[in-house]
């Protein structure tokens, strides 16, 4: 099929636009924005900066991507917002451009769900088939694993990172890392289960959630330490790779500053 373009859209003669792209009424389009095949922006989307989107997307109203980042040290360095394949943008998501302050890039991966309000800062990194609901923000460089789940009204802290297949309850305050696999809520947010419906849903063999169960309760109920948790799932042979990766993750956090592991970069 043809691209099309409404012509109450203005898009730039230099923007790259793939086969079977649809440009409702009332888009921008900058000249530095490239738009994957089949990908759908309603109306009233604006994309300006150096945006490059790939293919399937679905855009609805009122979104704007690639705006500059909400950054009082940015002056206007080429950064760039890149987006993955087959995501759905709900109505007035926000994605701002990176600053220089790392690699330039503002990510997110294939797969996403983003509803109405979504706002994701500059410098995050979002991967693939993460689901954020209504009004949910994320802080500058954040980062966001695969399969997670944010609920709506959610703020999160600048560079904390929400791990995979996590879900965070609605109306939390994120000031720490959370763990990947746990359900996590509060303001703060505190890792209060296994996240075993995503568990399931996603084929993780029942032996695995209730080791992942066993880690939680060691070291989020018992709190013996993650020294004596890590000792205790290895005698009982329960350290399955996913219980390594809780580990390695929570090792990473302790490295930071205020639990969030990436804080790190910070300090001189």
């Amino acid at each position: 099929m043809a691209t099309r373009i409404s012509n109450l859209a203005s898009v730039d003669p230099r923007a790259e636009i793939g086969e079977d792209v649809s440009i409702g009424p009332f888009c921008v389009i900058g000249p530095d924005v490239r738009i994957g095949d089949r990908t759908v922006l309603e109306s009233n989307v604006v994309v300006k900066g150096r945006v490059l989107i790939g293919s399937g997307n679905h855009v609805h109203p009122g979104c704007v991507l690639g705006g500059e980042p909400q950054d009082v040290s940015y002056h206007g360095a080429r950064t760039c917002v890149m987006i993955g394949d087959d995501n759905i943008f709900r109505e007035c998501v926000t994605i701002n451009r990176a600053t220089e302050k790392e690699d330039g890039i503002t990510r997110l991966g294939n797969k996403c769900f983003l509803m109405a309000n979504v706002h994701i800062a500059h410098d995050c990194k979002v991967g693939d088939r993460v689901i954020m609901a209504n009004g949910t923000m994320l802080g500058g460089h954040c980062h966001v694993h695969d399969f997670a789940t944010i609920s709506g009204a959610v703020a999160v802290h600048h560079f904390t990172s929400i791990g995979s297949y996590s879900f965070i309850g609605g109306l939390s305050r994120v000031i720490h890392d959370s763990p990947p696999y746990m359900l996590s809520e509060g303001i703060p947010t505190r890792p209060r289960c296994v996240n075993v419906v995503a568990l399931k849903r996603n084929g993780f063999p029942l032996a695995t959630i209730r080791a992942l169960t066993e880690a939680h309760r060691l070291l989020y109920r018992s709190r013996v330490g993650v020294e004596n948790a890590r000792e205790i799932l290895k005698a009982n042979g329960t350290m399955v790779p996913e219980v390594e990766n809780l580990f390695a993750f929570i090792d990473n956090q302790v490295l930071g500053r205020h639990g969030r592991g990436r804080d790190r970069r910070k300090v001189a």
